[in-house]
């Protein structure tokens, strides 16, 4: 099973560890260690059964096709709903170092970003992003690709902080909540479920 969630996701190689529940969840008939984690890549939700007893939340754990030292098993991908509350809690600031420890990726959106259809372009997506924002981002990134998060909010007026706009819209994916998916992967309901 292990290899069949790497493959079916895409290969996450690394994750941020959200929750650790050392005797699993409480309504689990077989009480074994749990963690729930967030991909790096797709911020995909995973649940895992831990090696070793010293995870700490936030710490970043090796769970790609190699030798791992602290998961032994990815169990399933979960949904935004199995997360315990202590994860829904982290879940914001371990968005938050996962986009800080790739800004030039996740601020490459901004200088990539294209219109979904005739009516919308994709950065309209992000909470708080209208016209008049999406024009001034576009105008922008016209003059000049952008270099960081802190140069999109120095050229771009009245735009919320850009690592917010992003972590709010990650959450909304992982909620479900969206027609179109630009930073995650959509959850796939299995027929049956």
């Amino acid at each position: 099973m292990e290899q069949e969630v790497h493959e079916h996701e895409g290969l996450e190689e690394y994750a941020l560890v959200l929750d650790y529940l050392s005797t699993g969840k409480s309504f689990s008939p077989k009480p074994e260690p749990l963690v729930q984690l967030l991909g790096e890549t797709k911020f995909t939700l995973l649940e895992a059964v831990p090696k070793v007893t010293d995870i700490k939340v936030r710490e970043k754990v090796y769970i790609g096709k190699g030798e791992r030292d602290k998961i032994a098993l990815i169990k399933a991908r979960i949904m935004y709903n199995d997360l315990t509350q202590v994860a829904k809690n982290e879940l914001p600031g371990a968005i938050v170092e996962i986009l800080k420890g790739n800004e030039a990726k996740f601020v490459g959106i901004f200088n990539t970003a294209s219109p979904l259809n005739i009516r919308m372009h994709s950065l309209e997506l992000l909470p708080g992003i209208g016209k008049k924002h999406l024009n001034a981002i576009l105008k922008a990134r016209d003059e000049k690709e952008f270099t960081s998060f802190k140069d999109i909010s120095e050229r771009v007026p009245l735009l919320q902080d850009p690592i917010k706009l992003l972590v709010e819209r990650i959450i909304e994916e992982l909620k479900g909540e969206s027609r179109f998916y630009m930073l995650t992967r959509p959850y796939a309901r299995e027929l049956g479920r």
